[in-house]
């Protein structure tokens, strides 16, 4: 399952998004390190489901009317603070967290409510773009010192006549989630000297921050926009990232009224129907939070995870069925599961992300949409729905 990492600041908002987006019961608190330890938890990514296309829904408990929702692990890591490279705030433990994420949302405070610390302040008088490249240039320096305490291993295998650097980088990172693709593809995008004795610091700080733009690409998620100053949310959006206006607490508020009965409302939808009778203080709330929506598209939790599962990794949604015909599996369930693979993934991907006995026996695919065979090097697409055929199977 794909792993998206919350981080920032303390107080920026971070707990809240993910009690909001996974529902699991987390401490919430309007003060620096409410979060120690790092919370895990299932949220969703949202995209369209293939049974639009058909008379009936599918069977899956992941769609609501056509609104497919697609698993992914949630990471809510301790807020962390300048200087976390050097253990300041356990910010060691705290990167060491991050380093199990495929991608994070950096989650500011938009309304520059809070210090550099996470101490609350007056609504604007902090600068929030002050927070935009702390998370990277934190990591960057981490992994930096990681592999600068480490290179002398590095040296030391260099002296062996089947010395090879990509190997060598790939098994001192690897504890950082880079692949041996990963390092080699860094290491091309480089100028570095063949001898590792002969790498200065600005070799290994560029390795660093090379490899961790590659492995743990960020999204900037402007928390606090309801009360943030216009101004700040745009010069937020004028920084080189992606950058999605959030209102955690708002989207909170409407999973809570949609589990109460309150509203009707579901994840990554831009508006929400009032159900029954409400107090008055309940009604202005909501209407607060239709207004912040209506401005932006909506609450920004689901539009941040879709940013950074289908924008910046680039993921697709497949869709494995065993009957072509009926789109069902073994048991007759319609569309029951669905997986995010990287776009160009084959069927042959496709059938290791089912199973590797699955992937081990591949012997061919169909296209159910189109009802052909397609070859194993076909590229799928998003919302493909395939009938792999396999020995295994």
């Amino acid at each position: 399952m794909l792993s998206v990492a919350l981080a920032g600041k303390p107080n920026a908002g971070k707990s809240t998004f993910f009690k909001a987006a996974t529902m699991a019961e987390v401490d919430v608190g309007n003060y620096p390190f409410t979060t120690i330890d790092p919370n895990r938890g299932v949220s969703h990514v949202r995209t369209e489901c293939p049974c639009l296309d058909r008379d009936e829904r599918c069977d899956s408990d992941n769609c609501r009317d056509g609104k497919r929702y697609v698993p992914v692990e949630l990471l809510d890591v301790a807020g962390l603070v300048p200087g976390a490279h050097e253990g300041r705030g356990l910010g060691n433990q705290f990167l060491d967290a991050l380093t199990d994420a495929d991608v994070i949302l950096n989650v500011v405070d938009a309304a520059g409510a809070t210090d550099a610390e996470g101490e609350p302040v007056e609504v604007g008088t902090y600068d929030p773009t002050e927070e935009a490249t702390f998370i990277e240039e934190e990591m960057d320096r981490w992994l930096a010192g990681i592999v600068d305490r480490n290179w002398e291993s590095v040296e030391r295998k260099s002296r062996s006549p089947d010395f090879d650097i990509d190997e060598a980088l790939h098994d001192l990172l690897t504890g950082f989630g880079a692949d041996e693709y990963d390092v080699t593809t860094t290491l091309r995008g480089m100028a570095y000297p063949d001898n590792p004795r002969d790498w200065t610091d600005d070799h290994r700080e560029t390795l660093a921050t090379d490899l961790r733009a590659r492995t743990k690409p960020i999204v900037l998620v402007a928390n606090k926009v309801d009360i943030a100053p216009a101004e700040n949310v745009e010069a937020l959006r004028e920084i080189d990232k992606p950058v999605v206006p959030c209102t955690a607490d708002g989207e909170l508020a409407l999973r809570n009224g949609a589990e109460a009965g309150i509203v009707d409302y579901d994840p990554g939808d831009a508006d929400f129907e009032i159900l029954g009778e409400l107090s008055e203080s309940q009604q202005q709330g909501l209407e607060t939070i239709r207004e912040t929506m209506a401005e932006h598209g909506g609450t920004g939790v689901q539009q941040a995870l879709n940013e950074a599962v289908y924008g910046l990794l680039d993921r697709i949604t497949a869709y494995p069925v065993q009957n072509e015909s009926k789109w069902t599996d073994g048991t007759g369930s319609v569309l029951p599961d669905a997986f995010l693979l990287p776009r160009g993934s084959t069927p042959k991907d496709l059938a290791y992300a089912v199973h590797s006995d699955i992937g081990d026996g591949y012997v061919h695919a169909v296209d159910a949409r189109a009802g052909r065979r397609i070859g194993e090097d076909h590229e799928l697409e998003e919302g493909d729905v395939i009938k792999i055929v396999s020995t295994a199977s």
